[in-house]
């Protein structure tokens, strides 16, 4: 039975909502502990490859399309893959090499802003001064979060934090891209595609850097970490991610990305040891903030009921 066919209650979606941040929170502690055994790309690679697989099982069991047809939603598949699924998650996982759980997770919720900066320059949709204001507050926490030496600009955590910075813009620049794409394909038949072809990309990332199996350590950490993220984090999350978007929209599921962070740094803190700076906390509540006044009219809103409770399209998350 789909998830969909739940009784669409307030408490029923929390627990939901709830879950979903849980699982893609943890997510970032998951690649963390599992760069230690694989090549990033190749994680990256595996993971996708075996949760495009399975989604599109998924896809084929319950609903009436399981494959594009026709250029349109093949190359939406493919800006898709490349974009959110391949440059996102190569860039992350190298940049998580060099940066903790936590830290990768503030950045990436700056997300939602770039998406509506990209938005602005690439659709032609409105960004107002204040709009404005939260996309400069949102990349001044992100500098916070790098506290950036210039006696080392070199250092290895400020390049682990640029590389995690540019697969978020990877991820949003991917989404504003797919905007115009949108077909009557559904979402988890296009879910599985992107993973696929994505997984592809990686693959030959993978070979191009001189990455190879035979370097993989199948120990019990490994394992268990890739299988976390895939059928737990991959699977299951994107399961939930399609329920809760059809149920409340797009601006609610935005903030997934601000639990995120709250839970990446309990989970790091307990299975990894590592204790979240003042200046990461600080960071991350002003990243908050400027998403805040960046989506500001929608969240107004979703309080006072003017929109309605589903939204249409193909959207993904940063995990």
């Amino acid at each position: 039975m789909s998830i969909r066919t739940r009784s669409d209650t307030s408490n029923w979606n929390a627990l939901l909502f709830i879950a979903l941040s849980c699982f893609w929170g943890t997510s970032f502690v998951a690649i963390e502990a599992g760069l230690e055994y694989f090549p990033p790309l190749l994680f990256a690679g595996i993971r996708y490859g075996i949760a495009g697989l399975a989604i599109l099982s998924y896809a084929v069991a319950t609903t009436d399309r399981w494959h594009p047809s026709g250029r349109d939603e093949w190359l939406s598949a493919a800006v898709a893959g490349v974009f959110i699924i391949a440059a996102y998650h190569a860039l992350l996982y190298i940049g998580e090499m060099y940066v903790s759980a936590s830290v990768a997770a503030v950045v990436v919720s700056l997300a939602p802003v770039l998406t509506a900066v990209f938005a602005a320059g690439i659709l032609g949709q409105p960004l107002d001064k204040i709009a404005g204001v939260g996309f400069l507050l949102g990349i001044v926490g992100v500098v916070i979060v790098a506290n950036p030496d210039p006696a080392n600009l070199l250092s290895t955590n400020l390049l682990g934090i640029v590389l995690v910075l540019l697969s978020t813009a990877s991820f949003a620049i991917g989404g504003v891209l797919t905007e115009p794409l949108r077909t009557s394909l559904p979402s988890e038949s296009m879910q599985a595609w992107a993973m696929l072809i994505g997984a592809g990309v990686l693959f030959v990332g993978a070979v191009a850097r001189g990455e190879s199996p035979a370097t993989i350590e199948w120990t019990s950490t490994a394992i268990i970490s890739l299988m976390y993220l895939t059928f737990v984090s991959g699977v299951v999350g994107f399961l939930i991610y399609f329920a809760l978007h059809e149920r409340v929209g797009a601006t609610e599921i935005n903030l997934v990305s601000y639990l995120e962070p709250v839970v990446a740094s309990l989970a790091g803190w307990v299975l990894l040891g590592h204790v979240v700076s003042s200046t990461t906390l600080v960071g991350f509540v002003t990243v908050f903030i400027g998403f805040a006044l960046v989506k500001r009219h929608a969240i107004r809103a979703r309080i006072v009921g003017d929109v309605p409770t589903t939204a249409t399209g193909h959207s993904y998350d940063a995990d």
